[in-house]
């Protein structure tokens, strides 16, 4: 299962946050509300959810989620093919 980028969602999940206050200051402001509804929406679709509210919960739990190892690769291991790319 593909998992998105750490970095990305710590990134939108603050600027949710900040747009949540920016949307308390300004509530009348169209564009205030525009562009905190395409995060929100961002922040869904990463997360794999419906609802806002489910993608900050999920997000702030995954981000929580200690970072899984990922193996390096070596040479040898079979993860590139002969010849390289292009190759044929």
């Amino acid at each position: 299962m593909l998992l998105p980028d750490r970095d990305t969602i710590d990134r939108l999940l603050r600027s949710y946050r900040a747009q949540e206050r920016a949307i308390l200051a300004r509530p009348g402001d169209p564009a205030v509300h525009r562009r905190f509804e395409d995060t929100a929406y961002t922040l869904c679709v990463l997360m794999g959810v419906r609802g806002a509210p489910e993608a900050v919960h999920a997000a702030e739990h995954y981000l929580a989620e200690p970072r899984p190892a990922v193996p390096a690769l070596t040479p040898g291991d079979g993860s590139a093919r002969a010849g390289g790319v292009g190759a044929g």
